[in-house]
């Protein structure tokens, strides 16, 4: 039709390199080049970008080239091509700065609420028999990397498993305070690097080095309180929610960084600086207290045991794995909480 707005392109058919310069213009659904037409349905229409050609795909692997980006454009608004709502918001700065605004806002919202659901969600699914073996694991990793043999001897570590027995069978007879099924305690020598410490695996797990028995040789209610401490971790499963929701982490960070090794080579050195959250340090503390106290235990030696740790360790950078470290509560605020009837 003559009144139909026209535009001078190359054509390239797609069986040779030979352009054909051509007019186009569209008539009702059909986009007709020189002599030849093809149904707007089978033509592939360019998104419009601020410089460069613009290019249509034909049907048969042909193409309409246009050199004058600017004419394209006018020529195609005037046949009633409008550009799609993701073109003008790519054209809009305001409304890229907007969409990046929005990402940031969503991945925020999802590490805040949209993870922890996730993680708790697959915690509960996770066979009991699949956190034993990541705890195993993790272990390993840890014997190799991290720890060495107790230098406690086999009479030291017998009477400790023995107290410990003793409080958990009491505290069993008193009831009130569920004590999960399968844990087992580990001596290690955690060296300086770990120093007076204890942590739990997922599976149940639980480390316990000899600089903390060393430091509390003459204040065995304070190592019966952390051992108590550490199997309410067990007990709420917090290990496996904090490995989860790093490897989750790890799988996010490799979209962005491409590699994940690195993180996931740390995981060993997080799970044995307990770096949990505050809530699961204070829900473990809740539970500790209690099965402590059940067990005969007298929880407020832990204040000694804060003291000591306060002493030894002046400052969290002088050892960064240390048991008190800044993702537990206060000190202060502990040993009241342990201090409290």
């Amino acid at each position: 039709m003559a009144g139909e707005p026209r535009l001078g392109a190359d054509w390239f058919d797609g069986r040779s390199a030979r352009a054909r310069p051509v007019e186009v213009w569209l008539d009702g659904q059909t986009l007709h080049f020189g002599d030849q037409s093809a149904p707007l349905s089978g033509v592939g229409w360019p998104e419009r970008q601020r410089h460069g050609q613009r290019q249509v795909l034909l049907p048969g692997d042909g193409l309409l080239s246009f050199a004058d980006a600017a004419a394209f454009d006018d020529w195609a608004r005037a046949s009633g091509r409008s550009d799609s709502a993701i073109v003008r918001w790519q054209q809009s700065w305001r409304l890229a700065l907007l969409s990046l605004v929005l990402l940031v806002a969503g991945l925020a919202a999802g590490y805040r609420w949209g993870l922890p659901w996730a993680v708790d969600t697959a915690v509960d699914a996770l066979p009991q028999g699949v956190e034993v073996s990541l705890g195993e694991h993790l272990l390993d990793g840890l014997d190799d990397e991290w720890l060495k043999p107790s230098r406690l001897g086999a009479a030291q570590q017998q009477a400790w498993q023995a107290r410990w027995s003793a409080v958990l069978d009491r505290a069993r007879r008193q009831g009130g305070v569920d004590v999960p099924e399968r844990f087992e305690i580990h001596f290690r020598d955690g060296g300086k690097a770990l120093g007076p410490n204890a942590f739990a695996l997922p599976g149940g797990d639980i480390v316990i080095t000899d600089a903390l028995l060393e430091l509390l040789a003459d204040e065995p209610d304070a190592v019966m309180t952390v051992l108590a401490h550490e199997l309410g971790h067990v007990q709420h499963r917090h290990g496996l929610r904090m490995v989860l929701r790093a490897g989750a982490v790890s799988v996010v960070a490799s979209v962005i960084v491409g590699d994940f090794s690195t993180l996931l080579a740390a995981a060993p050195a997080v799970l044995a600086s307990n770096a949990y959250s505050r809530d699961n340090e204070r829900q473990a503390d809740l539970y500790g207290r209690s099965l402590a106290r059940a067990g005969g235990v007298d929880t407020s030696r832990m204040a000694v045991f804060f003291e000591r740790l306060a002493k030894k360790h002046a400052s969290v950078g002088d050892h960064p794995l240390a048991i008190a470290i800044s993702t537990h509560p206060a000190d202060v605020e502990r040993v009241a909480f342990f201090n409290q009837r």
